[in-house]
């Protein structure tokens, strides 16, 4: 379904993967390697109490280096959706980009609208779910992240655990609960 603007009235709480919902590691694609950030699930679920979605918006490049497979990356994508069902966490929807203009394998490499800092997932998502892109925030921890939150109009960007204000976030948090106060003091009403 394709939502027009009027029809855009939910917001979201939109979360880069690696490094916000789990420890960043070396392109983590096993289970036994996935170790979650402290506070994703109070975070989530304190987004959801308040009327967000929950939306996921990562890069994949180890896909597109060859690293791990997209089957992989699914098994792991669906256990991780399960522990967030675990802890009464829906996610909305999860989007990944799996190519690297320079770095990508075969079909692999190549731009794509989609790969951060483009916001191609954020307006996917929009347009699916009829998010209100001014009235949701974004968590990220790289400059990428916080770039293709601005770029699609998102109301808040967070920079997660960097002291940096090159990608010009709204805030900087050292921890997922600092985001707790922001998030409740937020204003999603039209």
């Amino acid at each position: 379904m394709k939502f027009t603007m009027s029809h855009c009235v939910k917001p979201a709480l939109f979360l880069d993967r690696d490094g916000v919902i789990n420890v960043e590691k070396s392109y983590v694609h096993h289970i036994k390697d996935f170790e979650f950030v402290d506070g994703i699930f109070e975070l989530c679920r304190a987004a959801i109490e308040k009327g967000m979605r929950i939306v996921v918006v990562t890069n994949q490049a180890g896909i597109g280096r060859g690293f791990y497979t997209e089957a992989q990356f699914q098994t792991l994508t669906d256990w991780m959706l399960n522990r967030f069902d675990e802890e009464e966490v829906h996610i909305t929807a999860m989007y990944f980009c799996p190519f690297h203009p320079e770095h990508g394998v075969g079909l692999y490499r190549k731009e794509s609208y989609d790969r951060k800092p483009n916001p191609g997932m954020i307006f996917r998502a929009r347009d699916e779910y009829g998010i209100n892109l001014s009235k949701s925030i974004l968590i990220g921890d790289k400059e990428s992240d916080i770039t293709a939150g601005r770029a699609a109009g998102v109301g808040l960007t967070i920079l997660f655990g960097r002291n940096t204000d090159s990608a010009m976030p709204s805030v900087t948090i050292q921890t997922l609960s600092d985001a707790l106060p922001i998030l409740s003091m937020w204003s999603i009403d039209s």
